[in-house]
């Protein structure tokens, strides 16, 4: 069966799919996954940032298999077009038929979205003594609409969002559409948690404007040439990552700033690594095909028991 972004969007909930992705990562850290690095073809289409790219992402979990092609062309915003764009197969483990081929581009933005909602839901406790209230968003982007409806869930004393872009009118739309405040950068910077989803090539989150002990949620700006945190607030944090092969090899804030890997989340959850309550923590997520494959998991599932 073939299932249509619209069709994704009226069966996947944040409900179902934030404990799916912390169980998923769990069991990447536990080695119950198997996922190859994905294969990355730079398109050639323009120079520089504009440069688009295309990726493949292969994984087998449980009783399933899966495949997402991605492509992500950071001029397309400028064109009002989608920067990301995704498919995934979803194919049954034991038989290798397939199951369903469906849009995959709602299914990267809420599994992103998701992830960070696990990642603040298990370091938020360990990490702060008072609980946090305040959410500064670096970018304006389907991601920071999604986040902020993500965090929502997990976040009950979330109540001063924080909006920066560098397009201001941007910042003040989404702020107007969620309850949010648009605020300089700096003040973005300055809250209890901050969220970077932009495409920039180079920093834009300075380690001299966060807090003595903020949580950095990293899921923008992939690739190893690319960065949006300077290197004073990469080296000033324990660095928290989605995958450690994965950002090691794909992150250009780990690689450029040449700090290390403190830990995996899964590893986190699963309550194998302890989490410093002194000092800045920084998560990095580079997306993995995991995330993807329980998603589309449960939309074939709920799409499955409608026909």
């Amino acid at each position: 069966m073939y299932i249509s972004q619209n069709e994704v969007r009226g069966v996947l909930t944040y409900e179902a799919l934030i404990p799916a992705i912390r169980q998923a990562l769990m069991d990447y850290s536990a080695g119950l996954v198997i996922q190859p690095p994905r294969t990355i073809l730079r398109a050639g289409n323009a120079e520089g940032a504009n440069n688009g790219w295309f990726a493949v992402m292969p994984v087998i979990a449980g009783d399933v298999m899966g495949v997402k092609t991605v492509t992500f062309y950071p001029g397309n915003a400028g064109l009002g077009r989608p920067t990301h764009m995704a498919m995934i197969e979803l194919l049954r483990r034991q038989t290798g038929e397939p199951l369903a081929l469906m849009d995959g581009t709602l299914i990267t933005e809420m599994r992103t979205a998701a992830v960070s909602a696990v990642v603040f839901s298990a370091l938020a406790p360990l990490h702060f003594e008072i609980a946090p209230t305040s959410f500064g968003i670096l970018g304006s982007g389907v991601q920071a609409h999604a986040h902020i409806q993500a965090l929502r869930l997990v976040w009950p004393a979330l109540n001063d969002i924080r909006i920066w872009s560098r397009t201001p009118a941007n910042a003040e739309r989404l702020a107007a559409e969620t309850g949010a405040r648009a605020v300089t950068v700096e003040e973005a910077a300055a809250a209890d948690v901050v969220l970077t989803a932009t495409s920039s090539p180079e920093p834009v989150l300075m380690g001299r404007w966060l807090a003595a002990n903020a949580l950095v949620l990293a899921v923008g700006a992939t690739g190893n040439t690319l960065r949006e945190l300077d290197d004073e607030a990469m080296r000033t944090s324990f660095v928290v990552a989605d995958s450690r092969s994965a950002v090691e090899r794909e992150s250009g804030d780990v690689r450029l700033s040449g700090v290390s890997v403190g830990a995996e989340i899964g590893e986190v959850l699963a309550g194998s690594v302890a989490i410093r309550r002194n000092g800045r923590i920084v998560f990095k997520s580079v997306g993995l095909a995991i995330e993807d494959l329980v998603a589309a998991r449960l939309v074939w599932q709920a799409r499955a028991a409608t026909s």
